[in-house]
């Protein structure tokens, strides 16, 4: 797998945390693609993670964090769970198509100060930490999927 180096803009700040956030979460898909199903719910490591939860995890964590969190939209957020009827390609694909919906919240709002709104907001932060928490978040489960990935079939690179 070819390494892939982050973007490296001079924008405002929210461009910046966008792209940022991008990076890491194609990162994450990156790991995850082309391993086999089976591979894909094998955990190498003690803890039990595996690439098909971090995926879904990293779904869930966007959803709550922006849309019920921040945004206090009404709707369900996706279960982490593994079950066995997910596949790869269906957690990916709901992980991706949920980017679309998180990122046009973001865009709606004129500043990373707005405050969080949603239920379960406690304490009280703003988009800003939001969006700093998601970054450093899919950064390191970015990682646990390089690791769990060298360890499943050798493939590195990020």
């Amino acid at each position: 797998m070819p390494d892939r180096k982050p973007p490296q803009l001079d924008q405002d700040e929210s461009t910046t945390v966008l792209a940022l956030l991008q990076y890491q979460r194609e990162s994450l898909v990156r790991k995850v693609s082309g391993v086999d199903e089976h591979a894909a719910r094998r955990s190498p490591v003690g803890s039990g993670t595996t690439l098909l939860w971090l995926v879904k995890h990293m779904a869930q964590a966007e959803s709550l964090w922006v849309l019920r969190r921040f945004a206090g939209l009404d709707g369900a957020t996706p279960d982490d769970s593994v079950t066995p009827d997910d596949t790869v390609a269906v957690a990916v694909s709901a992980y991706q198509e949920g980017w679309q919906r998180i990122d046009t919240v973001v865009r709606d709002h004129q500043s990373l100060d707005d405050p969080c709104r949603g239920l379960g907001a406690a304490p009280a932060v703003n988009l800003r930490w939001v969006l700093m928490h998601l970054l450093e978040e899919t950064a390191r489960h970015a990682g646990h999927a390089d690791i769990l990935r060298e360890l499943i079939d050798g493939e590195t690179g990020r």
